[in-house]
């Protein structure tokens, strides 16, 4: 029922948005008639017919969309009955508790999420083909009992025609949403059309909502109002679980060019490995706030609606729900093979792949150490030999000074013990003395080559100090630890592992015109950029074409590093002389029909130079 009042009110809606185009059509031709009486009929034909011109081949071609486009099922490895017979007839069971015919393919994908489509036509009167999508971290965390909940609420959007019907909603919200972005922001009409297109998402969400309550409902009446309010308990600390695997397990070794052998398994991992903590997650109150733009409602709201409806009886599946797979690891090895393209980087097994990863972290960290100490002695190269040499006679006060602002010259050299213990790792993994030992329980700890702990920060506190230099000396090669080896791999620094953090159109540099990129470690200039009304537009197809790495390849990339001094001569526009270690003196200047890529750019531009001092 709630899935056709969804279609009603699309349908509605859109009409609606077909009235308002003709009435703001209608007031334009009204305004180009009064503008013809008070001018000439010459400038209310320029004024008029490309404004109405712009606004109907906007709305023919969204509608022309909206009509032809055809959803492609999610990219996901197709689980056949014969694969997986279990969770076959396990969603059997429940399609037929939900009175619902049962989706024609059930795929694997990598998300913590379900979810549920219908390839249906002629707007929903005809039903089609149907998809089931099952998260593989649900299947390696959850319950069988709460994966069964999970299901059969994602089936309860069948049986109450949401997903069906959900077709006529989203080419409503297609069409509305093409013709405003087809219009440029500087047509009058537009106003009125993007004004109407929030009225219709939120009119849309608030439907939407009642949705995700009423297939709750179903879960609950199937699966148990225990395993449903289990389940969504357990999303939150999921998500976060498979955030952090990603951000503090693969992309550090991702960005260095290596690729786990077992990605999925690696978090199943994890989830073992920390279950006490997942567990004080789970017990956390859930969201119970939501937004008017959200589709569905908090998960505390859900909890909360599920809390007063009577359990069923049945005996608990407590097993984990991979149990409903033949062999979990292989169906994860395959979905990787299947969606995660790992191109040319070396694939590595995860102890190996923690080692590399954070070793070749340390490696650029060293690099742009040891390119500060060769431009600090004048030599061309540096290495951990060469910052040990200044510790004789205090000279490595004057090196360490610009590392720790505010520092005395004193705090300084004993503040660089850290930055020296780094070196020493860096020294002992080339020396083949110490290894980075992976943990999916808590952070890898540095060890040496019988998985001892190893010292280096005792030493590092002996190294900077010209007392007791030798000391450290000679524990380093008691541990075989030669301090000549680390060395520098990068010449000049590069992108890698860099982050856009902003940028600025219509700028010069050097008095030549310039798109201007913020990395979080350089510059990118981008010459001969084009017109001056599309430097924003410009600007985010540029930094959604290719990633930070990518970008500092393909145009002028300036390293922060290389940078010895900056002078910000004028703050609004921005006017600023940045001096290089080379000599080089390079001069930017902000126009005032310059545009950015979002609304703080100016202020992390200014930031940056502010930051940016003498040479390191």
């Amino acid at each position: 029922m709630i899935g056709a009042v969804r279609a009603l009110i699309s349908v509605v809606m859109l009409a609606g948005f077909y009235v308002v185009a003709l009435v703001e059509l209608i007031a334009l031709i009204v305004v180009g008639v009064l503008i013809g009486d008070w001018v000439s009929g010459l400038l209310a034909v320029k004024v008029v017919v490309p404004v109405f011109v712009a606004s109907i081949g906007a709305l023919a071609l969204s509608i022309w969309r909206a009509m032809r486009h055809k959803p492609e099922p999610v990219d996901g490895l197709p689980l056949t009955e014969a694969a997986a017979p279990e969770l076959w007839a396990t969603v059997r069971e429940l399609a037929e508790a939900v009175r619902t015919r049962m989706p024609d393919e059930i795929r694997l994908v990598p998300d913590v999420n379900a979810a549920v489509s219908e390839h249906s036509r002629f707007l929903g009167l005809v039903g089609g083909r149907r998809f089931l999508y099952i998260g593989l971290p649900l299947l390696q965390a959850m319950s069988v009992d709460q994966l069964r909940a999970v299901i059969a609420h994602e089936l309860g959007h069948y049986s109450g025609l949401h997903t069906r019907l959900a077709g006529v909603a989203y080419r409503g919200r297609l069409t509305i949403e093409s013709t405003v972005g087809a219009l440029s922001p500087y047509n009058p009409l537009g106003w009125g059309f993007r004004g109407y297109g929030l009225v219709y998402r939120l009119v849309d969400n608030v439907v939407a909502r009642r949705q995700e309550l009423a297939a709750d409902r179903a879960a609950v009446r199937v699966a148990g109002r225990a395993s449903a309010m289990a389940a969504l308990r357990e999303l939150p600390g999921l998500g976060a679980a498979w955030s952090f695997f990603f951000r503090r397990y693969v992309e550090p070794g991702w960005t260095a060019g290596f690729a786990p052998d077992d990605l999925f398994g690696g978090f199943g991992a994890l989830v073992e490995a920390r279950a006490d903590e997942l567990a004080e997650l789970r017990e956390r109150e859930p969201e119970a706030n939501a937004s008017r733009w959200d589709t569905h409602p908090p998960i505390g709201a859900r909890v909360a609606a599920m809390a007063g409806a009577p359990e069923i009886d049945r005996v608990p599946d407590t097993r984990r729900s991979g149990a409903l797979l033949p062999d979990l690891t292989v169906t994860g090895r395959q979905l990787q093979e299947l969606t995660i393209d790992a191109g040319d980087r070396e694939v590595l097994r995860w102890p190996e792949f923690t080692a590399a990863a954070i070793a070749a972290a340390e490696q650029r960290e060293a690099d742009a150490l040891l390119r500060a100490a060769a431009r600090h002695t004048g030599t061309p190269q540096a290495n951990l030999q060469s910052i040990l040499d200044l510790v004789p006679g205090d000279r490595l006060a004057d090196f360490a000074a610009p590392f720790f602002e505010n520092a005395t010259r004193r705090e300084a050299v004993a503040a660089f013990a850290g930055p020296m213990t780094m070196l020493f790792r860096v020294a002992a993994v080339r020396s083949g003395a110490g290894h980075w030992q992976h943990s999916w329980s808590k952070p890898a700890e540095f060890v040496g080559a019988d998985g001892t702990p190893l010292p280096l920060h005792e030493i590092a506190d002996l190294a900077v100090s010209p007392q007791t230099l030798d000391e450290a000396r000679k524990r380093l090669a008691e541990l075989g630890i030669d301090p000549a080896v680390a060395g520098i791999v990068e010449e000049r620094a590069t992108a890698r592992g860099a982050r856009v953090i902003g940028g600025l159109a219509n700028v010069t540099v050097d008095n030549h015109a310039h798109d201007v990129v913020l990395l979080s470690n350089g510059f990118v200039f981008v010459p001969d950029p084009g017109k001056i009304e599309k430097g924003r537009e410009r600007l985010r197809a540029l930094v959604g074409s290719l990633p930070a790495e990518r970008l500092a390849e393909r145009y002028r990339f300036l390293p922060f590093e290389e940078v010895a001094s900056a002078a910000v001569e004028k703050r609004t526009p921005v006017r600023a002389v940045l001096t290089l270690h080379d000599g080089t003196v390079m001069i930017f200047r902000e126009k005032w029909d310059g545009q950015d890529l979002e609304s703080k750019s100016r202020e992390t531009l200014l930031e940056v130079l502010g930051q940016l001092r003498l040479a390191t």
